[in-house]
């Protein structure tokens, strides 16, 4: 499978409805984060959200330690992701510019390098016009920090933007960020807290963007269409930067950390090979020789797996990790389809 063909590529529910154990998603299993839903329900629907989203804004670079200027709006990490390659494309006058990505990567940023006549490249040394780069800690689909990352984001060239895509940061149950501070300030760094507060419903995501990078700021919001961001994604992100909802999400994280222990133990006694992973989510083989006919048979019996074809790792799934309920669930259905 391309990027080309992963572009409609995602976990979550498909053309059977929703999943009654959904493992091809990265959402917090704990959630939804309650305080978090009981203000995005309280949301007042009836009006606009101010289109600066000055409070909003004010409260994000409160929580970051940073200044306000720095905070950009999307309509979710995907939104950014086109908007800011978008950016990037119109800057290419020359053409022929590339987009730099991990090796294994969310298909989204090689799927808006192209749709924009942009070259998709997955060894950083063999970019010859690096227009844009793309990061990830912890990655997808591996849950680690992409190899080599430090280095990345030293050798691009000054004034080329990188991404730093921090998605499943608030996810992370071991191990901590590759990068210093010095990176960091170098680097855009996107954060989309749907997952994280298990809400991925509610479309709604930010960027921190580089320490000098005010006029890039202003482009992308002279991209951005009017009002981004809803009533309710305004409300999921100020939810997000408040103590109670923070300390809920910490105290997920315990408890995500027991899943995790038993269903790798799981699938290790169904015979499967584990991925390594610092994050709530791991890569697996299942050892089947049917692949397909076995993702088919699961999902017939409500378990959906990740394929991770679109990854360069066929016959591998990614799997978020799941209550013991689900967990039981997919050992029954596999014991059944074996």
């Amino acid at each position: 499978m391309t990027d080309a063909d992963s572009l409609f590529t995602h976990g979550g529910p498909d053309a059977l409805g929703a999943p009654a154990h959904d493992f091809s998603t990265n959402a917090n299993a704990c959630g939804p984060c309650p305080e978090a839903l009981e203000r995005v329900r309280a949301a007042d629907l009836s009006r606009y959200p101010d289109p600066a989203y000055t409070a909003l804004r004010e409260q994000l670079a409160a929580m970051h330690g940073v200044q306000a200027w720095r905070i950009v709006l999307a309509a979710g990490a995907s939104e950014f992701i086109r908007r800011i390659t978008t950016w990037v494309a119109l800057e290419d006058r020359g053409g022929h510019g590339e987009v730099v990505l991990p090796a294994m990567s969310y298909g989204d940023y090689a799927a808006s390098a192209r749709a924009l006549g942009l070259q998709a490249v997955r060894a950083p040394a063999a970019a010859r016009r690096p227009l844009l780069a793309w990061c990830c800690d912890p990655s997808t689909p591996l849950g680690h920090a992409q190899p080599g990352i430090g280095e990345t984001v030293d050798a691009l060239p000054e004034g080329v933007p990188c991404v730093l895509d921090r998605a499943y940061e608030p996810l992370r149950l071991e191990g901590r960020l590759a990068l210093n501070q010095r990176q960091l300030d170098r680097a855009w760094q996107m954060w989309s807290p749907n997952k994280a507060l298990g809400m991925t419903g509610v479309r709604a995501a930010y960027a921190i963007a580089p320490v000098d990078a005010q006029d890039a700021v202003q482009a992308l919001v002279r991209l951005a269409a009017s009002w981004p961001v809803g009533a309710d994604g305004v409300a999921m992100l100020s939810a997000w930067t408040q103590p109670g909802v923070q300390q809920w999400l910490r105290d997920s994280l315990a408890t995500l950390r027991e899943w995790k222990n038993s269903q790798t133990a799981l699938c290790r006694e169904m015979g499967w090979q584990v991925w390594p992973s610092e994050a709530n989510f791991h890569v697996a083989r299942p050892g089947a020789d049917d692949f397909a006919g076995m993702l088919e048979r699961l999902r017939s019996s409500g378990i959906k797996l990740r394929d991770c074809a679109s990854f360069g790792l066929p016959g591998h799934v990614r799997m978020g990790v799941l209550p013991p309920a689900s967990q039981q669930a997919l050992k029954q259905a596999w014991t059944g389809a074996a």
